[in-house]
């Protein structure tokens, strides 16, 4: 049976631009996993650090990446030049250990379900950062579309329950569009880096581990067990491990535009989750909410038009 798995893992692996599984199936895989991020965070983080549980996420991803690692046909690669190393290990430090770590010190400053919608304001970043260094169809489209976006933002702080400005810690919100920073930066770079995503991956996950070691061993507290270990350990394996080497591989397809939409569906579905599990948001926020999702569907719907047109 774990042969079997093996094989299976070996074949997503091998998959490339024709095979089955297109880059909008690894996007989709991808938005499906990172759904679920928050709700579980939320749950964890009412009775844990963030330290212990970024070091369970790290674990877990690390393990993810290794094990892809084994089973990928690029195991056998050509050691890569030192510089080529250098920069694929800053990008995905920035792309994973960035984002990840200034979420979840978000998600711990300020309300869950308002975090969450800040930071995947990345896809506007993304917006913004097409129109300074490309040539869309529609500058304008994208350029309403993500100030609506912000305006939908600071609707969602402001709104978000009945409060006044930042009832949160100033320095979860800044935290929050740090992240959003860090993962726009990932998603445009990480298509144009020529390593393959476990190679860029792994390393960054290996650095997460050893700086949240570090960080769980300051604070000093209790280890998690059972239900919360497994948790943790799944926000690792699933939404950061194969959530980012499924995204990776959708963007290294040359699917930027059209598995933008898909990717945009993220804030959608989370925000449902959150508000099932009992979050709960004013009028003024929802309607934020609304502006910042409905921004994030238009600017992956000219993404994906241009893309076709191209």
């Amino acid at each position: 049976m774990v042969k079997r798995g093996g094989r299976a893992l070996s074949r997503i692996c091998r998959l490339g631009p024709r095979g089955p599984i297109s880059a909008l199936g690894f996007a989709a895989g991808a938005v499906a996993l990172w759904s679920s991020n928050a709700l579980v965070a939320k749950a964890l983080l009412a009775n844990h650090p963030v330290s212990q549980v970024q070091f369970l996420q790290f674990a877990g991803a690390a393990l993810v990446f290794a094990v892809i690692r084994l089973v990928s046909r690029d195991r056998a690669a050509a050691p890569m030049a030192t510089g080529v190393m250098l920069a694929a290990t800053a990008v995905g430090f920035v792309g994973l250990v960035g984002t990840m770590v200034l979420q979840y010190v978000a998600f711990a400053s300020m309300p869950v379900i308002e975090a969450n919608l800040v930071a995947y304001t990345w896809p506007l970043m993304i917006a913004a950062a097409v129109i300074v260094l490309e040539h869309p169809r529609r500058p304008a489209l994208l350029g309403l579309a993500a100030v609506s976006g912000l305006v939908g933002v600071a609707l969602v702080i402001s709104g978000g329950r009945d409060h006044p400005w930042f009832q949160g810690h100033p320095s979860g919100y800044l935290a929050a569009f740090g992240s959003a920073l860090c993962m726009a930066f990932y998603s445009v770079v990480v298509g144009r880096v020529a390593v393959s995503p476990d190679r860029l991956l792994l390393p960054s996950s290996l650095i997460g581990v050893a700086l949240t070691f570090l960080w769980c061993a300051w604070d000093g507290v209790p280890w998690p067990t059972g239900w919360d270990l497994a948790l943790a350990l799944y926000l690792g394996a699933g939404p950061m491990g194969l959530g980012y080497y499924f995204w990776s591989r959708a963007l290294k397809l040359g699917g930027g535009g059209r598995v933008a939409v898909v990717a945009y569906l993220t804030p959608i579905a989370s925000t449902l989750l959150l508000t099932l599990s009992g979050e709960r948001l004013t009028m003024t926020a929802i309607a934020g909410a609304v502006l910042v999702i409905g921004s994030c569907i238009a600017v992956g719907v000219e993404r994906s038009e241009a893309g076709t047109h191209v």
